[in-house]
């Protein structure tokens, strides 16, 4: 929370006790300890700026009724030097306490100090974090999972900044193992059609098979011609594979940069197996006796092991009995590691090697099962297993005159992330991806996306930025400017409209901090359009053009505060900033 918002807390949490000690001093209760009670913002404003369950909490304490306590609590209160103008008994005891005008007028002149820093705070204490999302196949093209994850790795990157971690982004690129294998096979047999025609091979079923296989095997062979027709299968692959693999990430990285996410990290799954990391990994497992081998193959002891999680965690064992649980192959009888083997070794580069506090993932929905026998193979190799987080995330349905569009109309195709952001504004897919939690299957309306209204929430919030800023460049061609405003001038600003826009902005520092704590930026766009809400239900309540010329300019400052706010948010998540619409 900001500075101001705890002091009033703490002041309030000082009251509260200092009052319970003059009611136990005056014999009316007896000397005992106190159980913790709670200081929090009402649902409902009309019961108060804050509220305190403390008379409930100490009933047992106290050996007294709830509203005995609070009435004593009251009667006793010193609340001169702070905050708090007052506060009032509700119920079967709540005390709920209403703040001075002053206080709102220390919030504005806080928001204005601080400017491009409001909002941001040291509650992640710098720790390291690392966000890994989106982290697509380079086989092929990034689809409508990449895209919702791409906007909601990096918005909560940035959360998680502004709440004071040390983040950085990361891209895991899949450039070795089985997906590797196909996307040289499927390569390869593409280009054979393009010499041997009929005598060509065709495409087994299980391999790729996009329009992009096509293209990418036609401009290998504008450059190499039909040279590799006669060289030996693998080498033909490699070629291929090294010719296009590369071309494939760098649009990948192309594609994300015009998505506004910059990475500070893309890491090659190609390192850990050249690295060696990949064979130290399964030799940790192998000397922990997790291991074995069966039918030509090596073998994690998986079941063993997530068993004894989940029992710590406080499953009974006809619950885990239930689970079926397996044993899970790490090395092929081929001799190739599978994706697990390499998603244990990346892990524990990333937390042991690297040493992050934490790790984030965002994966899809029908990862679910691989988090716990993650997380179980992470604390069996000298890892915890608990600094690895995960975000599932539901998927996206795209809408259309409220039917489910599923195909490109300039292709033909299922819709890919390039096909989204070359149809929509990159400001409205960034915004409304973050309107709804991870865990949430969400339909993306792209009609709404478009639409410049105020139905479409981006727009709405970009329109109260501009808003403000057509309402300073009109007082400005009438001579008036904002000046800075003293505390008895701000402490006018005493309308309903006007007290709900300043204690909506004060919460800004706790929004972020909570959006943070739970992985959901999407907080944050629910704020910024609350925020606007209020703007405009004050524009249009409280005349800002006034004739009282220190009431003109404690407005002019409340909407100086509320351009900034919002120029914060829409610039922490790489949205545009308007001036004008």
């Amino acid at each position: 929370m900001s500075l101001l918002v705890k002091q009033a807390v703490n002041e309030i949490r000082t009251a509260i006790l200092e009052a319970a000690g003059r009611a136990v001093a005056d014999g009316e209760f007896p000397a005992a300890p106190l159980s913790d009670f709670i200081v929090e913002v009402p649902a409902n404003r009309d019961n108060g700026d804050y509220s305190s369950n403390a008379a409930m909490a100490w009933a047992r304490d106290l050996r007294s009724a709830p509203r005995k306590i609070a009435e004593a609590i009251i009667s006793r209160l010193e609340l001169c030097d702070t905050f708090i103008e007052r506060c009032e008994v509700a119920g079967p005891g709540f005390l709920n306490f209403y703040l001075r005008e002053s206080f709102n007028a220390c919030i504005i002149q806080d928001i204005l100090e601080k400017g491009a820093d409001y909002g941001r705070s040291n509650y992640g204490g710098g720790k390291k974090i690392n966000i890994e999302f989106v982290s697509a196949n380079p086989t092929g093209p990034m689809h409508m999972g990449n895209a919702r994850g791409g906007a909601l790795g990096d918005c909560l990157a940035s959360v998680m900044d502004c709440a004071g971690y040390n983040v950085s982004r990361e891209f895991y690129v899949n450039d070795a193992g089985n997906q590797i294998d196909k996307f040289g096979l499927s390569l390869d047999i593409r280009y054979q059609q393009l010499y041997l025609g009929e005598n060509a091979p065709e495409l087994p079923e299980d391999s790729y098979h996009g329009e992009d296989i096509i293209v990418r095997a036609k401009e290998f062979a504008e450059i190499h011609g039909d040279k590799y027709i006669t060289a030996t299968e693998a080498e033909r692959r490699k070629a291929l594979v090294d010719y296009a693999l590369p071309k494939n990430i760098a649009a990948m990285k192309e594609n994300l940069t015009k998505y506004r996410i910059e990475y500070d990290t893309w890491f090659l799954e190609s390192t850990l197996h050249n690295g060696g990391e990949l064979a130290e990994t399964l030799d940790i497992m192998k000397n922990k006796g997790l291991t074995y081998e069966k039918d030509g193959a090596v073998w994690y002891k998986n079941k063993e092991v997530l068993g004894a999680r989940l029992l710590k965690e406080g499953k009974t064992p006809e619950e885990i009995e239930k689970l079926e649980l397996k044993d899970e192959v790490l090395i092929r009888t081929n001799g190739n590691p599978t994706y697990f083997a390499a998603d244990i070794a990346y892990h524990r580069n990333k937390l042991q090697i690297r040493g992050f506090d934490r790790a984030i993932n965002i994966w899809g929905a029908d990862h679910h099962g691989h988090v716990a026998r993650m997380k179980g193979a992470l604390d069996a190799i000298g890892c915890n297993g608990d600094d690895l987080d995960i975000i599932l995330m539901q998927l996206v349905r795209l809408t259309r005159d409220g039917e489910v569009v599923r195909m490109s109309k300039r292709s033909g195709k299922a819709i890919t992330l390039v096909d989204l952001l070359e149809e929509i504004p990159i400001d409205a897919v960034r915004f409304l991806f973050n309107m709804r939690e991870p865990g949430s299957q969400m339909d993306f309306d792209l009609d709404l996306a478009v639409e410049q209204s105020s139905q479409n929430p981006v727009y709405y919030c970009q329109y109260a930025h501009a808003r403000i800023c057509s309402i300073l460049k009109k007082l400005e061609s009438e001579g008036k400017s904002a000046r800075e405003c003293t505390i008895p001038e701000l402490a006018l600003l005493s309308a309903n409209e006007e007290k709900e826009l300043i204690r909506h902005l004060s919460a800004l520092t706790d929004e972020i901090i909570l959006s943070a704590k739970n992985y959901d930026p999407a907080k944050i766009t629910r704020y910024a359009v609350d925020l606007a809400t209020l703007f405009h239900k004050f524009y249009n309540a409280c005349r800002v053009n006034c004739e009282d010329e220190a009431l003109m300019q404690a407005r002019l400052s409340l909407c100086l505060c509320v351009k900034n706010v919002l120029k914060n948010i829409l610039t922490m998540f790489s949205i545009t900033v308007p001036e004008s619409m």
